[in-house]
């Protein structure tokens, strides 16, 4: 019996070559695409890109994806009448529909955690720090100047004693605030649709935080969705991108925001309307925004993030990572070696690690 045909997709820096030469050596027919194709769902995408998609997969009976780089909805997984197996990485993936898969009779698994566990804050959570640091204190623009030149053109803004406001206290939203709280003495707000203060106190004391301080102040403090717009010097996204959140956040609450606040998002780019935060920015309602997620990615050579000149004639600063705030080399490979042990188990007829049983989540 002949082996399968794998494609592993969106491998941008390579880091599926060690993992997957144990199956190379062994004789399977491994293929690697380091670019991305349009997303066949993407309501801007037209027909003969979604037909080029089609027919970069259609040969293959194995497809090992890389999060939600490359979407797989009903339609395109009905048109690959070769796929047999669905891997992606990570414990959950939105972007695939998974019962599609399983009416073809396709299985779906993920991975568990990458890399080795270790103490300390996770990639995602130092990426949004950073993220934050670096136009607070304005980074990115002085690396620029200095490399042009120039000196000192703009004073930088700290953080102690002011107000981070968290959209979402879940895992990264926690990990975020307590960061801020306690490295640099910020005051945390949080809000969101079903977030009440018993349960904020509960992930403070949960993150070995008090759950107020000397004088009664809240550690995570509950407020409603105008107050955190309103008050906080840093707004940062941490939610989990769903139809309920999509497109949650926009014009009403960016202009509530201070003209000196920051915004940041690492969570996923339609949270936000994109289009109503970029006109925030191109007026200057607010000091910076810092992303790391967009509604399209990669984000297209022609977007106005990237051509607009940002910081001049009254502008927002914005400083922008290419979805990076997971890529950590040892923690890819990770999940590389899981897709390989589980392409193993399935050829063996054993049950797969991380089985997706109904939808993405």
């Amino acid at each position: 019996m002949s082996l399968p045909t794998i494609a592993i997709l969106d491998d941008y820096q390579g880091l599926s070559n060690v993992p997957f030469e144990q199956l190379r050596s062994a004789g399977y027919q491994v293929t690697t695409f380091a670019d991305t194709l349009l997303p066949y769902n993407h309501p801007d995408t037209p027909q003969d890109a979604k037909d080029a998609l089609t027919k970069r997969l259609e040969p293959f009976n194995i497809i090992c994806t890389m999060r939600e780089r490359t979407p797989f909805p009903a339609e395109l997984v009905n048109r690959l009448p070769n796929l047999k197996l669905l891997l992606t990485t990570g414990p959950r993936n939105a972007s695939l529909d998974v019962k599609a898969c399983q009416d073809r009779g396709i299985q779906v698994a993920g991975t568990g955690m990458g890399g080795a566990r270790v103490s300390g804050p996770d990639s995602t959570t130092q990426h949004c720090v950073a993220l934050i640091l670096a136009l607070a204190r304005n980074i990115s623009q002085d690396d620029a100047a200095m490399k042009a030149g120039g000196w000192q053109n703009k004073d930088a803004m700290g953080l102690s004693g002011k107000i981070f406001g968290t959209v979402g206290l879940g895992r990264l939203g926690v990990t975020v605030s307590r960061i801020m709280h306690l490295a640099f003495g910020m005051r945390v707000i949080a809000w969101s649709s079903n977030l009440t203060q018993d349960a904020a106190d509960e992930k403070a004391k949960a993150a070995g935080l008090p759950v107020e301080d000397e004088t009664g102040i809240k550690t995570f403090k509950v407020v409603s969705r105008d107050e955190l717009f309103s008050t906080a010097d840093v707004v940062s996204i941490h939610l989990v991108l769903s139809e309920r959140s999509r497109g949650l956040i926009g014009t009403d609450d960016l202009g509530k925001m201070k003209k000196s606040a920051l915004f940041v998002n690492t969570s996923r780019g339609p949270i936000v309307n994109e289009d109503e935060l970029l006109e925030s920015g191109k007026k200057g309602l607010i000091r910076g925004i810092g992303l790391d997620v967009y509604g399209l990615e990669p984000l297209p050579k022609e977007s106005e993030w990237r051509t607009t000149k940002w910081g001049e004639s009254g502008r927002s600063e914005v400083v922008m990572t290419p979805h990076t705030g997971y890529v950590e080399g040892d923690g890819i490979r990770g999940w590389y070696e899981q897709q390989v042990e589980n392409i193993l188990r399935w050829q063996k007829g054993d049950a797969l690690a991380t089985l997706f049983e109904d939808n993405g989540y």
